[in-house]
């Protein structure tokens, strides 16, 4: 009696541990998605309004708003890119030196004296369908949210310049700079946002969304619902995609080993 190729074996055993990984991923992404789907979604407009109003303690405790970034006062403008205006910005600058070690006779690259600037002004969130909204809903904190909501607006990088003189320096130092990289990402205005959190109408006609006091998570997320929720049925489809074709696989191979293994038993026994 032939033993099975060891090969085989593998293939089969990593194939059904691979669907069953993704497949276990698919569950999670799937629930996820539920859950998502249970949550009530709302824009800025009198149809939010009335819903407030009809709540108890005028407060709706965990649903999601979509709309546009309006800056409730002067927005920040982009330090590099013209006409850029955004309400949250983070400029960074990072210089890039080289090292060189003796032992090796190489150059080894190192960041060192990273700057970071951040700014951000009060905004709120707009109907995207309101030419002269009347209904805004103020986002309190952003900073405090779950996200990553910034936009990479400018990214350069700044190569330094040498000299004859700056080589004999660099070689008896043993360091010299390299670049300068300098970037800026803004949560620009008039992009689409989603807001997961809490909503509550104060004084009958101010409306914030802010963390929710029941303890689930206050999620800021750039992009318009449909869009979103769209990424979370393409990533739940592409892992149960891959469950399907791992199992198949294994399942074929599985399949061919068995056959291969009868048929040397028919053979043998004629």
């Amino acid at each position: 009696m032939g033993d099975p190729n060891p090969l085989v074996l593998i293939g089969i055993g990593s194939s059904f541990a691979f669907s069953c990984l993704f497949y276990s991923l698919y569950k999670e992404k799937k629930a996820e998605l539920n859950k998502l789907k249970q949550i009530p979604v709302f824009r800025p407009d009198q149809h939010l309004v009335k819903v407030l109003n009809s709540a108890p303690h005028k407060r709706l405790s965990y649903v999601a708003v979509e709309g546009i970034i309006q800056a409730d006062g002067e927005p920040l403008v982009s330090r590099y890119v013209p006409r850029c205006f955004g309400v949250i910005q983070k400029i960074t600058t990072e210089e890039h030196w080289k090292h060189f070690n003796f032992a090796t006779r190489t150059w080894n690259s190192r960041r060192v004296n990273k700057k970071e600037t951040n700014n951000s002004v009060s905004f709120s969130l707009v109907s995207p369908e309101s030419y002269l909204p009347d209904v805004y809903v103020k986002v309190q904190p952003p900073l405090e949210a779950s996200a990553s909501i910034l936009e990479r607006v400018y990214s350069k990088v700044r190569r330094a310049e040498e000299g004859v003189a700056d080589l004999v320096l660099q070689t008896l130092s043993g360091e010299k700079p390299d670049a300068v990289v300098e970037n800026e990402e803004m949560l620009r205005v008039g992009s689409s946002l989603i807001g997961f959190g809490e909503v509550v109408l104060e004084e009958g006609r101010v409306a914030k969304l802010q963390a929710p006091k029941n303890g689930r998570q206050y999620i800021l997320v750039s992009s318009d619902y449909r869009s979103f929720m769209h990424r979370h049925e393409a990533s739940a489809s592409m892992w149960k995609m891959l469950t399907a074709v791992t199992g198949i696989t294994g399942a074929a191979l599985l399949a061919g080993a068995v056959s291969s293994f009868f048929g040397k038993q028919d053979r043998k026994s004629k």
